[in-house]
């Protein structure tokens, strides 16, 4: 029916429709295709830098391992131990995270002020991304730390 009143009133051009949905998937295949590829390397650098900070922890825990012993034996606990050896890595953490959001959200807002249709950052965003900065370091040098705690203080010692 379009397509016979759409010939009679131009018959010189041919009745050419598109529905918006498909618009709307060209228009945005760029930024999905974009999301991924920072997706994959966001994932890449967060392992990368989970290894360099369990190598880090590790040296770290070798080079106190005197101390690590006598704190065993003079009665520390395996939790202060380990509160003892993730706290400056936690503090560096919280740090970066500090100077980190307001850069983020600077330029989250500058890349959605593109777009006609745009969210608001919420602060929660900020938070949970807080909390998993927090928790992945925490995670991999608490691995190391605790391994360190629960080690013998006698094998560390024997040699003074």
């Amino acid at each position: 029916m379009a397509c016979t009143i759409f010939k009679r009133y131009n018959p010189d051009y041919p009745f050419d429709f598109k529905f918006m949905d498909e618009s709307y998937k060209i228009k945005f295949q760029d930024e999905k295709n974009t999301g991924q590829v920072v997706a994959v390397f966001a994932g890449l650098s967060i392992f990368i830098s989970c290894l360099g900070l369990f190598a880090l922890a590790a040296c770290m825990a070798e080079g106190r391992i005197k101390e690590i012993g006598i704190l065993k034996v003079l009665g520390a606990s395996v939790a202060r131990i380990t509160a003892l050896l993730t706290k400056d890595f936690l503090i560096l953490v919280l740090i970066s995270f500090v100077i980190a959001s307001p850069v983020a959200w600077w330029l989250m807002s500058k890349w959605l002020q593109d777009y006609p249709y745009h969210t608001n950052l919420s602060w929660w965003i900020f938070g949970l991304t807080g909390l998993g900065s927090v928790l992945i370091p925490f995670s991999t040098v608490s691995v190391q730390a605790i391994k360190a705690a629960i080690a013998n203080p006698v094998k560390s010692l024997k040699t003074e």
